[in-house]
């Protein structure tokens, strides 16, 4: 199959990750399946010499209900055949202050990053099983292990719900040959790093100090030099190396979770030392708590 090019559907494909992956993914000689909400952002990549040849552009936003999001699907699958690899890709960052933003905000951050994703993979889901071959790619966040830090809170949340899916989804998908990828990157500069305005919850003035150090700590992310953050084409690169087994992915054994970055790494390492550490702390206090025998 790697010989005729892989299939691939990617949303969220009109900058950041997605637009670097499609690039990524056309110089390697597949063939992709690029969606975003609206067309008129994907017409560049529409008068690329590689369309309508190797890439196809999908309008498809991943909140819509589950019948058009199928419809979407199909008529994707109807252009190539199939489909072998998903990138659930599509998401944002929405900052705000837990109790400002309160539910309706939640909904708003977990409608993309968490049922976004959880529509289209059940969408592709069938075609896979099918053909007893697939990859879902899910683009999680290595703020699911970082997320003691104000105004990322829901984005965290979302993220970390994603991680968990997919750490279930694997187990219930593997005896169809479909494997899960949950991808973890740290910060890397795309265009649309940490842009979103905050959501207009309540607002509370005993949290005015909270929130101005949030946005300026936002605003000093958006203003670092290209040096002090990754190269999301780099980051590309890895993710096509590990779906396909190529180069310094070869011979490797098949990630369930990719944690790309040195921060990422780092934070995630730091999560772990930290429930380790509480853990021995207060071991002696939760562990007696079977049944006493008589």
């Amino acid at each position: 199959m790697a010989d005729e090019g892989q299939v691939w559907l990617i949303t969220g494909t009109t900058s950041g990750f997605g637009r670097r992956l499609v690039d990524q993914l056309l110089v390697r000689g597949d063939r992709v399946i690029a969606t975003a909400r609206s067309l008129d952002k994907l017409k560049d990549l529409e008068a690329r010499p590689e369309s309508p040849v190797r890439l196809r552009c999908l309008q498809l936003d991943v909140t819509a209900a589950q019948d058009v999001i199928n419809c979407t699907v199909q008529d994707a699958i109807n252009d190539w055949g199939r489909i072998d690899v998903l990138v659930n890709n599509a998401g944002f960052a929405m900052p705000g202050l837990l109790e400002e933003a309160g539910a309706e905000g939640a909904m708003h951050q977990f409608d993309t990053n968490y049922f976004g994703v959880v529509r289209v993979t059940t969408a592709v889901l069938s075609h896979m099983r099918e053909r007893s071959f697939g990859t879902i790619v899910i683009i999680g966040s290595r703020s699911a292990w970082k997320a003691d830090i104000p105004g990322v809170g829901h984005y965290a949340a979302s993220k970390a719900a994603v991680h968990a899916y997919g750490e279930t989804l694997a187990a219930e998908v593997a005896r169809f040959n479909i494997k899960v990828l949950i991808v973890a990157p740290g910060l890397f500069r795309t265009e649309g790093i940490h842009t979103a305005p905050p959501y207009p919850g309540a607002h509370i003035p005993m949290y005015d100090p909270v929130r101005e150090r949030v946005l300026a700590r936002f605003a000093d992310l958006r203003a670092r030099t290209r040096e002090d953050i990754g190269d999301p084409e780099k980051a590309m690169r890895v993710l096509v190396d590990v779906v396909k087994g190529q180069g310094k992915a070869e011979g490797k054994k098949w990630p369930l979770f990719l944690v790309i970055g040195e921060d990422a790494e780092e934070d995630v390492r730091k999560h772990g030392r930290r429930m380790e550490g509480l853990m021995e702390e207060w071991g002696s206090v939760t562990r007696d708590t079977g049944w006493d025998t008589l």
